[in-house]
């Protein structure tokens, strides 16, 4: 059985400080604080200013923190499980702009969002906790409909590998001997434990092909390291 939303709401409760460095990003994910600044940057070069924001598993607030750096005059929704990780993006956000920020705690699937409203989604290390292929589904169709037209998702997540025998290459051997070099295998082994609790990633190819499904009229890839990719989509 996987992780209920309210054990990983419990565990993301515990772990604010791990989420809240701008210099490394989250730790676990391979080339995190490159993908923070690739994202971000690549939004303030569609979007130079003026434009409604909604980071769908903020976590500690890094991305939208990133952003409010580099773009002006943003309206921003924070979203997550985690009341304390809310908490801390808000105040983190709080000196950057000088917009009412909108703080949501609860699961992106069940809020009551205004559709059509956002230029941006930010969705990252989030979207792998989706479970099966309807589940996938309906949550990108409902991310496509809670953009603006012209508006656009921005993903960093966890992929999976098409075949076992990447997947145990890419994954198991490559990625575990990052984890390793980490914290040990003590450490790698404790990854691989709640992701597997945790987790239902999808490859980048089905992500891609579904953001295609759902509506977004272009997508493209940003970056992949291993099992970890960012890649976006554009609503005409």
């Amino acid at each position: 059985m996987k992780s209920t939303i309210e054990e990983i709401e419990k565990r993301f409760d515990q772990d604010v400080e791990r989420f809240s460095n701008l210099d490394t990003g989250q730790a676990t994910t391979l080339d995190a604080a490159f993908n923070l600044e690739l994202i971000t940057q690549a939004i303030s070069k569609e979007y130079p200013d003026g434009i409604s924001v909604l980071d769908v598993g903020c976590g500690a607030g890094n991305y939208s923190v990133k952003l409010a750096q580099k773009v002006k005059d943003v309206q921003y929704t924070l979203l997550d499980l985690s009341k304390p990780m809310l908490e801390k993006a808000t105040q983190r956000l709080n000196s950057l702009t000088s917009q009412k920020i909108i703080a949501v705690k609860g699961d992106f699937r069940d809020q009551d969002l205004k559709q059509g409203h956002y230029d941006v989604i930010i969705a990252t290390a989030v979207l792998h906790h989706l479970r099966d292929d309807t589940d996938w589904e309906t949550a990108f169709k409902k991310l496509y409909n809670l953009l603006k037209p012209g508006g656009s998702i921005w993903i960093f997540d966890l992929v999976q590998q098409h075949t076992d025998a990447l997947q145990g290459y890419i994954y198991k051997d490559l990625y575990g001997a990052y984890l390793t070099q980490l914290g040990g295998e003590g450490y790698r082994d404790k990854v691989f434990a709640y992701i597997e609790k945790e987790d239902s990633p999808r490859s980048l190819m089905y992500q891609l092909e579904l953001l295609q499904k759902v509506g977004f009229t272009a997508v493209d890839v940003l970056h992949k390291n291993l099992c970890f990719a960012s890649f976006v989509g554009f609503k005409n």
